[in-house]
């Protein structure tokens, strides 16, 4: 499998990282070892004390597609679920600065969370999806769907112009803003309309 992840498809999360707005959806990928294993805590890394959560809506492949066009795109996801794209963010900013990858940055790992999918039928409209993740308790970042710039299928259709879409691949389809650092011993739970999604521990 692998994990394609979307970045700056939500416009204040654009705004307070003061990033240029994209005119089309900027992609970037992770590997399968960035996968952080079921009931297992988050490490943070010896090469970062800057690590920050970026809680986003998944969308599970379960058909393989290739230039799939967006009317049909509905047809090559079956579950939506709710993930952290942890990022070392001082080294994300230090890379960016000489233009270069993102990867140390961004697919160590550990570095993507993927909880629970629920079937896509569940919701009335994928275009208005609410989610939000909580740190110990408190809410940190809140968003919902209809604030993307590009929509689940649309993104889909992007994608799949450039990599093979194949079953079980994960699209992070990005975060809204309020992304912030984690510390040792924070406890961060996500949410999809209401309903917990992943509960993981920081150490």
């Amino acid at each position: 499998m692998k994990i394609i992840c979307i970045g700056r498809n939500y416009t204040k999360h654009i705004e307070e990282l003061q990033n240029e707005r994209p005119t089309e959806p900027v992609v970037f990928l992770k590997p399968d070892t960035a996968i952080l294993p079921k009931n297992m805590p988050f490490f943070i890394p010896d090469f970062s004390d800057d690590i920050h959560h970026e809680v986003e809506i998944l969308v599970r492949i379960n058909r393989v597609g290739k230039h799939i066009e967006p009317r049909f795109a509905h047809k090559y996801y079956d579950g939506i679920g709710l993930g952290i794209d942890f990022t070392a963010r001082e080294l994300q900013a230090k890379l960016k600065e000489k233009g270069l990858p993102w990867e140390k940055a961004k697919a160590f790992d550990g570095s993507a969370v993927i909880g629970n999918f629920l079937p896509k039928e569940k919701f009335e409209s994928l275009n208005s999806i609410n989610f939000e993740l909580t740190n110990n308790g408190t809410s940190v970042q809140k968003g919902c769907t209809s604030n993307m710039l590009w929509q689940i299928d649309e993104l889909i259709a992007y994608v799949s112009q450039y990599f093979t879409l194949k079953i079980g691949d994960v699209i992070f389809t990005g975060t809204p803003e309020g992304v912030a650092k984690v510390n040792t011993n924070d406890v961060l739970e996500g949410f999809i309309e209401g309903e917990s999604i992943f509960r993981i521990q920081v150490k």
